[in-house]
């Protein structure tokens, strides 16, 4: 451990102290990545886009050894971080404290690139296509991983996809989709309630039922490996209405639904437009649009798949499903058999005073380094 820290650390604060927010370019992240893994010997190639607000973005794909059509193992992080508290001034900093190192993107998933480039450029003699993979804007969409996905790069038979997991493989995971619904009705003043119709009493209408089908329908369909092991539902934001005294006009949800593996994205949906079907059936004049706004599918690695074996038997951690989002099925779209892994708590992930723990590190660059000997064969 004496011997790893020091290097790992200070990659570490190198990573920390590139401000690679979202809504910031990652380039200067991935300078420092790609400079370091030409050192080792990797050919590396940059795919560039433009995001929504304009913004350059840069996905890094770098292999080394062999000349097959595809990676034998592909090391996957996301460069991109969520913002950070003005008050917090010490976020592109590293600090140590208790066998902790504190920083924004530490956790996640900084540590994890930290490990990745270490075991990475260490490797020698392969045998095999070893690829590091750095994507951007996973934090808003897994844009970056999509955009690989549409080029056809990234392909790899078997895939480790960075994500605070505290070093425990995830096997799977479920997807992550979003709605919004918007109803609407005719103003009018709230003293004569017959001269108008209420889009908020029809939301309501709307809403009640679709917590009904969520409560029954979705959890019909299950997966025993998630917790919960349904599809869940949830209508984080709504609005409405212009004042008090007005019959409101308009109403706007949105909806959230994590679909789990193996369910269509598209359920959720279909499901909605039933809904609005019926209440169109009750009320001829109800008028409601749906709009999808993203449907990520879920993805499920089987348990006895090589790359989730080799994890659990290196770290001596069985492997879980988790319900949150990543970059899995993408790299799973590209052809790997993919499991996400990595140093740090989620549960400290996106907050002040994110940290990755010491120890998590130095395993993390250990284990990585075992997977590039089994995948990739060398030294």
């Amino acid at each position: 451990m004496n011997d790893t820290l020091p290097a790992l650390r200070a990659t570490l604060a190198e990573l920390v102290a590139l401000d690679t927010t979202s809504v910031r370019p990652n380039a200067p992240l991935i300078d420092y990545a790609q400079a370091r893994l030409e050192a080792a010997g990797f050919v590396a190639e940059r795919l560039l886009y433009t995001d929504d607000a304009g913004v350059e973005k840069v996905n890094l794909v770098a292999v080394k050894g062999g000349n097959e059509g595809r990676a034998a193992l592909a090391l996957v992080g996301h460069s991109d971080c969520v913002p950070y508290d003005a008050a917090w001034k010490d976020a592109l900093k590293l600090t140590e404290k208790d066998g902790r190192l504190y920083g924004r993107g530490a956790c996640d998933t900084k540590g994890f690139i930290a490990s990745a480039l270490h075991a990475a450029t260490r490797a020698e003699r392969l045998k095999a296509p070893l690829m590091v993979v750095l994507t951007a804007d996973e934090e808003i969409g897994l844009v970056g991983a999509k955009k690989l996905v549409e080029a056809g790069k990234g392909r790899a038979r078997h895939a480790i996809v960075g994500e605070p997991t505290r070093l425990i493989p995830v096997r799977a995971n479920k997807g992550y989709c979003l709605g919004e619904v918007e109803v609407r009705g005719k103003e009018g003043h709230s003293a004569y309630p017959d001269t108008g119709a209420s889009a908020i009493f029809r939301a309501s209408r709307f809403l009640q039922r679709l917590e009904q089908v969520a409560r029954t329908v979705l959890r019909e369909e299950r997966d025993a490996s998630f917790e919960p092991p349904y599809t869940t539902v949830n209508v984080g934001l709504i609005q409405g209405g212009k004042a008090k005294n007005v019959i409101p006009g308009l109403c706007r949800f949105t909806v959230e639904w994590r679909p789990i593996p193996g369910q269509s994205p598209q359920r959720v949906v279909e499901l909605m437009e039933s809904i609005r079907q019926e209440l169109v059936r009750d009320e001829p004049a109800f008028e409601a649009d749906i709009r999808v706004l993203r449907t990520d599918s879920g993805v499920s690695t089987a348990p006895d798949a090589e790359v989730v074996r080799f994890l659990a038997e290196a770290t001596g951690n069985a492997p879980e499903t988790v319900s949150f989002g990543t970059e899995a099925p993408q790299l799973t779209a590209l052809g790997a058999e993919a499991v996400v892994f990595g140093p740090g708590d989620i549960r400290v992930a996106h907050q002040t005073g994110e940290y990755v723990p010491i120890e998590d590190l130095v395993r993390c660059e250990a284990v990585l380094s075992q997977a590039i000997a089994r995948f990739c064969g060398g030294s």
